[in-house]
């Protein structure tokens, strides 16, 4: 469901006919080096793809304009080997609408100490050629990423790499679809939000289907797909005692098994990468979904419970970001406090729905009541998450704009078993502490619904707001609570805010 092999990311190389054919072969030359480096031994998500030297603002506005029409491009990369002056950028440059990454390296390393001539200097110009790129970014309020550094250094690809998948995430959210099966769950205030500026602002499409869009599919599912799923479910996990073939609860996991086969169908047939659902808008189905919601979170899909489309978007994004990477994402909700003052955690869970992308181990498959819904008892997998640092994210609408708001936290083995807690959980410790970052938190009116990855870091959000074009707060262990009241009074500046009532 999600794929990196049909993207690619296009490097631009700029200069000038003043230098003569000769360094200008010399340029292409060394950008096709950088390109094959890059692509073979740089660890890169995204195929590098070379492309000729530019020198006229008619070939950067060319090549530009090619670069937004081709669906494979997610971005460009721009070095300017020579000095390239930037006023031949300014047409192809404001018309463009891909992400734009700047690499300001050079392709020696080292200064050639006993032979350097002006030959030399004429050629490799990165020094004040990416400052005149620069700088007309600048004039033009470009939003971009700047790696600086030599291109073969790891930290330089890294860097690059956390780029290239946010472009990812930008490329896949332009054409991504959410459903949402049923509304929202009433009077809640941080899940609702301007659908229309977030296609707007994001690109995604946000939609409602009523239950009975859902049931159609459910009531289509023959009893030969229950089988096979259950087999699944009894292959891939531990199940509970009762929900084995001919087991007391057997009916339960078929039950949710249809569920999961019609709710698949229904995401297939209308090419969505997300849905929402609540429990309070249940209709015919006779289980709230829970290891339907967390399979299809496995996959790819995206999920937000109680109608939460905003981040049933964001768990997408972050996976397609994710994609490859060590450790998972899922959908999260901080749901209680350990507040011992010598070890203070909070633990996170939801009713049902964690992805099992997060497991520390073999999930286990079980079936217990609910208490809320008013359903029969859901089919849910039951573990712990893996340990380890990690990103908790959340996105909001301020009214004024989109607010995209991280925390660094470290998840930990939970301090003592819990046998009676028959969800899927995860214990973390927020960055700086908790009481700092619970403040933080609050203040910057994140919501409780969030999505936590093991896989990501605050770079790779922070490159997608960048790309997005929305507000980014990170709290982590440089947080102060007096710096960071500042910094969201800042942005209101910066951003425009809402004047309260009188």
């Amino acid at each position: 469901m999600i794929d990196y092999a049909p993207l690619e990311v296009w490097f631009l190389t700029g200069s000038q006919h003043l230098y003569g054919p000769e360094t200008l072969e010399r340029v292409a030359e060394h950008s096709r080096a950088i390109v094959d480096g890059l692509n073979g031994e740089g660890g890169l998500p995204v195929r590098v793809v070379f492309r000729p030297v530019l020198t006229t603002p008619e070939e950067i506005s060319g090549t530009l304009g090619d670069a937004d029409a081709d669906p494979s491009c997610i971005g460009v990369v721009a070095w300017m080997h020579t000095f390239s002056p930037a006023k031949m950028w300014i047409g192809g440059l404001t018309r463009l609408r891909k992400p734009l990454c700047h690499l300001h390296t050079q392709f020696n390393r080292d200064i050639p100490w006993s032979s350097i001539d002006m030959d030399f200097m004429n050629l490799n110009q990165s020094a004040h050629g990416d400052r005149e790129f620069g700088f007309i970014c600048s004039r033009l309020r470009l939003s971009r990423k700047v790696v600086v550094g030599h291109w073969q250094e790891p930290a330089v690809r890294r860097r690059l790499g956390v780029w290239m998948r946010a472009a990812a995430a930008w490329h896949d959210s332009q054409r991504m679809r959410i459903a949402r099966i049923g509304d929202n769950m009433r009077q809640v205030a941080v899940t609702e939000g301007d659908k229309v500026e977030a296609e707007r602002r994001f690109g995604y499409a946000v939609n409602g289907y009523g239950v009975a869009d859902l049931m159609e599919r459910v009531d289509a599912v023959t009893e030969k797909q229950v089988d096979a799923l259950c087999e699944e479910y009894a292959d891939s996990y531990a199940l509970m005692q009762g929900l084995e073939k001919d087991g007391a609860k057997h009916g339960s996991l078929r039950e949710a098994a249809r569920i999961e086969a019609g709710l698949r169908a229904l995401l297939e047939e209308g090419g969505f990468h997300g849905f929402t659902d609540t429990f309070e808008n249940l209709g015919r189905l006779r289980q709230l979904p829970g290891i339907a919601a967390q399979r299809l979170m496995a996959d790819g899909y995206g999920f937000g419970a109680e109608g939460d489309w905003k981040h049933a978007a964001l768990v997408r994004t972050m996976k397609v970001m994710a994609h490859g990477l060590d450790g998972g994402t899922t959908f999260m909700e901080d749901y209680t406090y350990h507040l011992d003052p010598s070890d203070p955690a909070i633990l996170g869970a939801h009713m049902l729905e964690i992805c099992p992308t997060v497991a520390a181990g073999r999930p286990s498959c079980e079936v217990h009541p609910l208490g809320i819904g008013g359903r029969e008892d859901p089919v849910r997998l039951v573990f712990d998450a893996a340990t380890g640092p990690a990103v908790n994210a959340s996105v909001i609408d301020m009214g004024t704009r989109f607010r995209l708001v991280v925390n660094t936290v470290g998840v930990i083995e939970p301090l003592e078993a819990l046998p009676k807690l028959p969800v899927a959980r995860a214990l973390w410790k927020p960055r700086p502490d908790l009481e700092t970052a619970a403040e933080a938190w609050i203040l910057a009116g994140g919501a409780h619904h969030t999505s936590l990855s093991l896989a990501l870091t605050p770079e790779h959000l922070e490159d997608f707001a960048a790309i997005a074009g929305v507000e980014f707060l990170l709290i982590d262990d440089e947080t102060d609570v007096r710096v960071f009241r500042n910094e969201l009074r800042w942005n209101d500046a910066a951003y425009g805010r809402i004047a309260p009532l009188p």
